[in-house]
């Protein structure tokens, strides 16, 4: 084989690994996992115990009565709030949450985060990607997880989906000096996959204190997995998206307006949903407008 040829063929192997996923090395030496899997002896772990807390109301459709579950329907939009729902209650971190309850500052949060070494997506993160924008705007954005660009950062919608982000956003008059963006996971997982439950869980008594510290008039949350954790709720985000729900944690003194909406990367693989998205952009300054009034 000519020095050509094997030059492309490595080239094609490497962006074929890039498809997939594989974008970043974490070792100077690869390593063959699946050996070392059948070279583990066979170990049966204890079996954890659970620790439970009281799940906060979080999420309640402002419809006129309450729903059914797993029946759902369209909101009405004329009909007003009605009682917080509890949610079964849920597995939560307990040191996760010892570390969020005792902030009492962004900066403190940001700096417990640090401390925490309770999700393994920080063993192969760059930075911790906390949050970027105003922390005092009327709006946060919650998305889903960092991806490489945010991971180089330390700040959340840096890439291709944050500068869709931006454009979306200007029309109904607002930027990042008047949004506060964050994620429901701090550090990116290996190759973009989906988080997992554990790592949810992990990092969600942080994000639940994040809301809190931030106090937002409004929240907007892009993506499936954001809106479903925050709101838990089972349908998927073409269902939730354009609803008003209102979410509410343990130490707020009031619920805030959530509006879930698709994700700007799912925008950038289907671009006829922005027409939906303009919609919910619609409603959320809509919804900042009758907010505003005495």
């Amino acid at each position: 084989m000519r020095d050509g040829d094997s030059t492309a063929a490595a080239l094609a192997a490497l962006a074929w690994q890039i498809e997939a996923g594989a974008d970043e090395a974490i070792d100077i030496v690869p390593a063959d996992r699946f050996a070392e899997a059948a070279e583990a002896p066979a170990r049966v772990e204890p079996a954890a115990v659970p620790q439970n807390r009281a799940a906060p109301n979080r999420a309640a459709p402002l419809d006129d009565e309450p729903q059914q579950v797993n029946r759902p329907r369209l909101a009405d939009a004329s009909a007003g709030p009605i009682p917080l729902r509890t949610p079964p209650p849920a597995l939560v971190d307990a040191p996760a949450h010892t570390l969020a309850r005792a902030a009492r500052s962004l900066e403190e949060l940001r700096e417990a985060l640090m401390a925490f070494d309770g999700c393994p997506l920080k063993d192969t993160a760059t930075n911790l990607v906390f949050a970027d924008g105003n922390p005092a705007s009327r709006v946060m954005i919650v998305g889903e997880a960092p991806g490489a660009d945010e991971d180089r950062a330390g700040k959340p919608f840096v890439g291709i989906s944050g500068q869709l982000l931006d454009r979306m956003l200007a029309p109904i008059g607002l930027d990042r000096t008047s949004v506060y963006i964050t994620n429901i996971i701090f550090w990116r997982p290996p190759g973009n996959r989906q988080p997992t439950t554990a790592e949810v869980a992990a990092c969600l008594p942080f994000v639940e204190r994040h809301i809190e510290l931030a106090n937002p008039d409004v929240l907007l949350l892009t993506g499936g997995a954001s809106a479903k954790t925050l709101l838990a709720r089972h349908e998927g985000i073409t269902r939730l998206r354009g609803r008003w729900f209102l979410y509410e944690s343990t130490d707020m003194s009031r619920p805030i307006p959530a509006l879930p909406t698709f994700h700007p990367a799912y925008l950038l693989r289907d671009p006829a949903q922005k027409r939906e998205v303009w919609r919910d952009l619609l409603a959320l300054s809509e919804k900042l407008g009758e907010l505003a009034q005495p």
